[in-house]
């Protein structure tokens, strides 16, 4: 479909890339990685024709269609959400535009037997007939599943875009995008700032979608569910994996260590080479010879490798100090802007050495209730913080406290305490300050840059209590892995809020939800915690088809037929009977499960996380009684499906 042909893009310093070949095909769906800096988002750029290469050409049919997301958007439109996206096709509306024309024009004639009145009503069908095989019938429902999708909700979608923050209006963007269904999207770091419900909704959507996707992204969960390629640009060149990414950094690795293997080789070869040259060429009969070894050398493709200098580094959080059995109390607390109530009646105990996940939709509240625990704003109700609580917090806008006259490694050396001083470096280098970056003053750093500092300034700040919000923004894969197994090792408490399901699945041992002003408890992981969220915004109608319906045709077909059979009548009874007695023991065991699920919540409030035995032990029996009441509420729903199926 697309094809890139010795593609370069040079720059003052230098080539960014050179001689870049490879081909996008209908339905591909890939990941594009490397490091900061590798020229991902050019590529990107020039896929899109936003800029054009240096060098070398790119061959693409006529009227292909891109749809592009760019980390920098900007829509200056008063229009509605709505509208927003309404007024994108510009091939309906403008064949809508001629249907009005049309009606109104037919409303005023009278010469309904005129040549050129019976020709507009052959326009008015074939312009029907075009809009309805361009699915303009069902265009704005599209539109709303694709924004509701994405979180907008039904008030919003009226509202004026000028009143939504960036992050909300890169969501109108892409749905613009989906919803004009092109032959190509292109994606820069599509989730930033989707919640981790939206993502889920995008990844099934661009799983299904027909056409073919590019996707640069740090969400490696995201990358291995939606992509089934992925193309690498390391050193100037394009490595290309028939894997997704997990698949391919298995791969990759396989081909560094051979690559080094090689490269070492290499070494020793030309050191034996340029001996051999300086001991021939000063002798007569030898001078040819060592000439020829020469030219030799001169042409040698040196092998060069791109090692991932943080793969398997491990950095700790310290410990300042042990606290008491429980680090924060908060009562009925609540938190209200004018007439919009994020939350209430917050009524929690954070005992020590729990491990908190803070989820919910963007806008429910979430960096508002860590900033009502931390005192930073105030609300209804108190928060007490228990015995030696020593707590270390990490804002969405930690970067503005740094101080803009240090440099980089002054910032972090000022913090860091004991034998991690010596290993500075290398923590810089897992948060992507390498090299000479380390020198680089603060005010000279991006608002990205910053964000990662302050991050690696907490990472060495000694603590027992973390509340992290939105950490992994700006890091790339590699750098979360570090982060996420300093967490997993921490002895402290924390409280983290994240999208990010891969970094969060499998690191925390409670999950708090906002939802609908209140905050819901779950004991579960990230994964069934999403599975059940999607299974509560499933349509009515899709949950139904769950069911057999053509079993449900069946019986209901032999019932009709044969119901004056005393065999049959004897079989339905029989039927009828194990359904009821299915739906009384589902409610008696379901009033048991309830009653000692209220009784472990109590349990849970007071729960010692230090002493991991009794902890897990406790957690296990709840997630048993959790899972038994799913079942029990599972065969309830069975059996009075099945008898309304038998009545109908």
């Amino acid at each position: 479909m697309i094809n890139l042909e010795n593609i370069g893009v040079h720059l003052p310093q230098g080539y960014l890339f050179k001689d870049l070949n490879f081909q996008i095909n209908k339905g591909d769906k890939i990941g594009l990685v490397g490091k900061n800096g590798a020229g991902k988002s050019t590529l990107l750029k020039l896929i899109a024709k936003f800029d054009k290469p240096s060098e070398g050409r790119i061959h693409q049919p006529s009227g292909t269609t891109v749809g592009f997301l760019t980390q920098d958007i900007k829509i200056d439109s008063t229009q509605s959400v709505f509208e927003y996206l309404n007024s994108s096709n510009l091939l309906l509306a403008k064949i809508n535009g001629r249907i009005e024309e049309i009606n109104i024009e037919l409303v005023e004639r009278t010469d309904y037997e005129s040549d050129s009145y019976l020709g507009m009503l052959d326009e008015l069908n074939d312009l029907n007939h075009e809009f309805n095989i361009n699915e303009g019938f069902l265009w704005e429902e599209k539109i709303t599943h694709t924004l509701k999708g994405l979180g907008f909700s039904d008030k919003e979608l009226g509202m004026s875009l000028q009143t939504f923050s960036g992050g909300w209006k890169m969501r109108a963007e892409l749905a613009k995008i989906l919803v004009n269904n092109p032959d190509i999207v292109l994606l820069d770091e599509p989730t930033n700032h989707l919640d981790i419900i939206s993502i889920s909704w995008l990844e099934n959507y661009l799983k299904t979608f027909e056409g073919a996707v590019i996707v640069i992204s740090h969400d490696r969960l995201f990358l291995d569910n939606v992509t089934k390629r992925t193309l690498e640009i390391s050193n100037g060149k394009v490595l290309d994996f028939a894997f997704s990414y997990t698949k391919y950094k298995v791969a990759r690795a396989e081909e560094l260590e051979r690559l080094a293997g090689a490269a070492k080789q290499q070494v020793k070869d030309i050191k034996h080479t340029e001996e051999l040259i300086n001991k021939f060429r000063a002798k007569k009969n030898k001078a040819a010879f060592a000439q020829s070894l020469i030219k030799k050398l001169e042409k040698t493709e040196r092998i060069e490798v791109d090692n991932d200098s943080v793969t398997g580094m491990k950095i700790n959080f310290p410990l300042s100090i042990q606290p008491g059995k429980w680090v924060v109390d908060m009562k009925n607390m609540g938190k209200t802007y004018g007439d919009k109530m994020l939350f209430k009646d917050v009524n929690l105990t954070v005992g020590r050495g729990e491990k908190i996940a803070l989820l919910g939709a963007n806008g429910t509240g979430k960096s508002t209730l860590l900033k009502r625990v931390m005192g930073v704003i105030d609300g209804e109700g108190t928060v007490e913080y228990g015995h030696n609580a020593n707590i270390t917090y990490f804002a969405q806008d930690q970067a503005e406290a740094l101080d803009i006259t240090k440099t980089v490694y002054e910032t972090v050396d000022d913090i860091a305490k004991g034998d991690i001083r010596k290993e500075l470096r290398k923590v810089l280098g897992a948060f992507l300050f390498r090299g000479e970056d380390v020198d680089k003053k603060v005010a000279v750093l991006s608002g990205g840059e910053r964000t990662r500092l302050a991050l690696c300034q907490l990472l060495l700040s000694p603590s027992n209590f973390l509340i992290l919000d939105e950490p992994t923004n700006h890091l790339d894969i590699q750098s979360k892995e570090v982060l996420k197994e300093a967490l997993k090792n921490y002895e402290g408490t924390f409280i983290v809020v994240s999208h990010d399901r891969e970094f969060l699945e499998g690191l925390t041992n409670r999950i708090w939800d906002i939802e609908n002003q209140t905050l819901k408890i779950h004991h579960f992981g990230v994964k069934d915690f999403l599975k059940r969220k999607m299974e509560l915004l499933m349509p009515e109608s899709q949950k139904k088809k769950s069911l057999n319906p053509k079993k449900e045709k069946k019986e209901k077909k032999t019932s009709s037929e044969n119901k004056n059979n005393y065999q049959d009548k004897k079989e339905l009874k029989r039927e009828r009977n194990k359904w009821n007695n299915q739906i009384n023991s589902s409610e008696k065991k379901i009033e048991e499960c309830e009653a000692k699920i209220a009784e472990m919540d109590v349990v849970m409030t007071t729960l010692d996380y230090s002493n991991s035995a009794k902890a897990g032990k406790a957690l296990a029996d709840y997630e048993a009684l959790k899972n038994e009441l799913d079942n029990q509420m599972k065969l309830w729903e069975e059996g009075t499906e099945r008898l309304e199926a038998m009545d109908n």
